[in-house]
């Protein structure tokens, strides 16, 4: 059976990471195709790359996790029409352990997250990860009740779905070749 990550992108205090990533979880284990965890990229506490004396324990366990995994969905909050920096800096930890497998995406910001939904989507052709087309898009506006709780809109769980029909087949696809 496929193992999909769904990892959380950003480890600021009062992200609505988890929400999102417990509520994408939720209808994934409604299928039967895969496997679904939730990788919380807080919970690995990587230091800064390449600054000197940070305590970098959390690095081998994060390569563990991600190299288990036959594909991703990045849930990704949209900072400064970007990705999270932490998001950014756990990608740059590793390299191999990304390599030929699938990522769906899962956004959420003021326009749905949608910039930092495209600057993943380059970071990931360098990785070797290849993206799927559908892209759940959530606006702090329409999906978040003011802008803190999230209640998506029905809709919504169609579009995981999508994502997700895209997803398998590309993970399953990418396991042959690794």
């Amino acid at each position: 059976m496929l193992k999909i990550g769904i990892i959380l992108g950003s480890t600021r205090e009062g992200r609505l990471s988890p929400q999102v990533g417990e509520w994408v979880k939720n209808v994934a284990e409604k299928r039967s195709d895969a496997e679904y965890e939730i990788i919380d990229i807080a919970d690995f506490k990587l230091p800064f790359l390449g600054e000197p004396g940070g305590d970098a324990s959390g690095v081998a366990a994060w390569s563990q996790r991600v190299a288990a995994c036959d594909g991703f969905v990045f849930v990704v909050a949209e900072y400064n029409h970007s990705i999270t920096g932490a998001l950014k800096n756990a990608l740059d930890f590793l390299r191999e352990e990304w390599n030929n497998k699938a990522a769906g995406i899962v956004s959420y910001g003021s326009v749905g997250g949608a910039r930092a939904a495209e600057h993943l989507r380059g970071i990931l052709g360098e990785l070797l990860v290849a993206d799927v087309r559908v892209h759940p898009a959530l606006s702090l506006f329409t999906d978040f009740e003011n802008g803190t709780t999230f209640k998506p809109k029905e809709v919504q769980v169609d579009s995981v779905n999508q994502m997700l029909d895209q997803l398998i087949p590309w993970a399953t696809a990418f396991k042959t070749i690794r």
